[in-house]
């Protein structure tokens, strides 16, 4: 409990009372996500030092308060709620360090930048951060750090993970360590780094990184394919995976995806068929002008219906503005959106197409499918209303058997969203319970009063997927 005499003491740690919020108004502000569930913290704190986080959680510590990380609340899966009140650190104020060195090719961040900015800024040095999660322009980097976020680019360039050298993290003694480094090899030990990212804030808060940074490619081509079945669209992308050609992005929308598109911001897309890909290739010019005429003739064998080429920046521009489009459009006809990132092997995706049918037959639920097509990690998506506790209960069991099904087709329960509070009761489905306890051992090495962000990841016993209460 956060009591008088413990915010006396934090008002001695931070160097202005101004970054200490107490009143209920600014309390619900940080009581909720981008997921489900509302969780009101006593506390927000904006640190703007590791100085002051380890300040704050030395005493935090001391009186075993929960902390709870976050950046710009974006979460899909519940990751920076105060489950269980405590303190929330909130870091989306602490962008003031961004710096390229275009020589060592590293940019070194404070928690709080936008993750696009790392990427426009290094832009200007040739240079390209390639990680893009879908809410990059308002997600900051730590949270995506915390999550291991991913977007259309990992299929090519991978995920947030591949891209950290060295992190400053604050453990929860309130200790300052460095993992890591600027150095492309590094081999000395554990990888702490790797594995503080993507630990949800359980094992250490992060205060700054240090990230690698590629040359940019030269050249970019974009081009839609059409089919008239799901299902030859998802044997299609393994065809193109196999063909030789390593494109940078290859999104999928379904048809339902398409016509909300349409229906919310017209962009020319076809309505009359079951499902689009959208298809990045980047290289050098030449090298793209082949790919894309490849690419075209191994999806039209797969029976594609028509394969569009964009003329220019532009017209490609346009297209993935498209895709961008889906997730404001999905919402018009309901208000709730439940998003799922559950990722299968490649080789499988002809198959979940199939089971997402069933699914959505099954359980009479409206279920929209896009994402990252190329790399298994689809986002079935479901429209619904939180109001209708009858439909509700329909949709839970529809996420459970999409879970239950990726993982019967040896895939996992996230591919770029993290665990959080939405995932944790499916843990032991994929881990197994030895799997799961073995998090645990270390969870608590770490963090032996569980006092970094608790209540995530981990299931607690006879916990399940709950989106509205009774």
């Amino acid at each position: 409990m956060v009591t008088e005499q413990i915010v006396n003491q934090l008002k001695k740690i931070m160097e202005s009372e101004s970054r200490i919020l107490t009143e209920k108004a600014d309390l619900v502000s940080y009581s909720f996500d981008a997921s489900f569930g509302t969780y009101f913290p006593e506390l927000v704190l904006q640190p703007l030092s590791a100085g002051e986080v380890a300040g704050i959680v030395k005493l935090a510590n001391e009186y075993k308060i929960p902390i709870y990380p976050r950046g710009a609340g974006t979460s899909l899966s519940g990751g920076p709620l105060p489950v269980h009140g405590g303190i929330v650190l909130d870091f989306s104020q602490w962008n003031q360090l961004l710096i390229v060195d275009p020589e060592d090719t590293v940019a070194i961040v404070s928690p709080g930048v936008i993750t696009a900015n790392i990427d426009k800024e290094a832009k200007k040095h040739g240079l390209m951060y390639p990680p893009d999660p879908s809410s990059s322009h308002v997600s900051t980097i730590g949270g995506n750090l915390a999550e291991n976020a991913g977007g259309p680019r990992g299929l090519k360039y991978g995920v947030t993970k591949d891209y950290v050298l060295g992190l400053e993290i604050v453990t929860a003694e309130g200790e300052i360590i460095r993992t890591g480094g600027r150095t492309i090899k590094n081999v000395t030990g554990y990888d702490l780094t790797k594995l503080i990212v993507g630990a949800e804030g359980t094992l250490g808060i992060i205060t700054e990184a240090t990230l690698q940074l590629i040359p940019r490619p030269q050249a970019s081509k974009t081009l839609m394919v059409i089919f008239a079945d799901i299902v030859d669209a998802g044997r299609a992308i393994s065809s193109v995976l196999t063909s030789g050609i390593m494109p940078s992005k290859m999104e999928i929308m379904d048809q339902a995806s398409i016509a909300a598109v349409e229906a919310y911001e017209p962009v020319g897309l076809p309505v009359d068929v079951d499902a689009i890909i959208l298809i990045e290739l980047d290289g050098h010019p030449l090298a793209i002008e082949d790919e894309s005429e490849k690419v075209k003739q191994v999806c039209l064998d797969l029976g594609a219906r028509k394969v569009v080429i964009a003329k220019n920046d532009h017209a490609a521009a346009e297209l993935w503005r498209a895709r961008k489009l889906v997730s404001p459009a999905i919402v018009r006809t309901k208000p709730t959106k439940i998003s799922e990132d559950a990722t299968i092997p490649r080789s499988k995706i002809p198959e979940m197409f199939k089971r997402l049918q069933e699914i959505k037959k099954k359980y009479q639920v409206d279920l929209v499918v896009f994402g990252h097509a190329g790399d298994g990690n689809l986002h079935p998506n479901i429209i619904t209303n939180i109001q209708d506790k009858e439909e509700m209960k329909r949709v839970e069991k529809a996420v459970e058997e999409i879970f239950a099904t990726a993982i019967e087709l040896g895939g996992t329960l996230s591919g770029e969203h993290g665990i959080g509070t939405m995932k944790a009761p499916f843990m032991e489905m994929e881990l197994g319970e030895i799997g799961v306890e073995m998090m645990k051992r270390m969870k608590t090495a770490w963090d032996p009063n569980n006092i970094l962000n608790p209540g995530k990841i981990f299931p607690v016993k006879g916990q399940r997927l709950v989106l509205v209460n009774d």
